[in-house]
């Protein structure tokens, strides 16, 4: 254990048990873990606590708020440096190409894939990852993201995807 100041993550997601495993894992591990239940919670525990990671759910009040506080972190000069993984019960589709922002538009022209509303793409060669989902306005974002957790939560996982990340 270093003798500097813990790492802080937080986690995003509006389930208490998920927030409650999730935390009691990564606090065993000596991190210093905070949560908050929504986007709008969320901004405000960046903004107080500026974390050294953060851990967002998809859906929470809305289908995608969890994509909306993702997009507003990298469009925020005081928070695009913090990385963030994407916690989801959705596959994430592995490439080896070396863009995944060229494999998920590969993905939205493939009939099996194409009318999906939510594409998680990675690489599996360097770890770059990112999403790909169509808005309520039909139009499909896209954005990168540090890295994934699956739902349910496995805490090996976790702390492993964590370590990767945390500076």
């Amino acid at each position: 254990m270093e003798t500097t100041a813990k790492k802080r993550i937080l986690i995003v997601d509006d389930d208490i048990d998920v927030i409650t495993v999730v935390t009691a894992v990564l606090t065993k591990e000596g991190y210093d873990v905070t949560s908050a239940l929504n986007k709008e919670e969320g901004l405000e525990k960046l903004r107080s606590i500026k974390p050294d990671l953060a851990i967002l759910d998809v859906m929470m009040t809305t289908p995608y708020e969890g994509f909306e506080l993702a997009q507003e972190m990298l469009n925020n000069p005081e928070f695009k440096e913090i990385p963030f993984l994407i916690q989801s019960s959705i596959d994430i589709l592995v490439t080896s190409k070396l863009s995944v922002l060229e494999m998920a538009r590969e993905f939205r022209k493939d009939p099996n894939f194409k009318d999906l509303q939510v594409l998680l793409v990675k690489n599996i060669n360097d770890g770059s990852a990112g999403i790909d989902y169509k808005g309520e306005d039909g139009k499909t974002h896209w954005f990168p993201v540090a890295g994934f957790i699956r739902k349910p939560v496995e805490g090996a996982k976790i702390i492993e995807e964590v370590k990767k990340h945390i500076k």
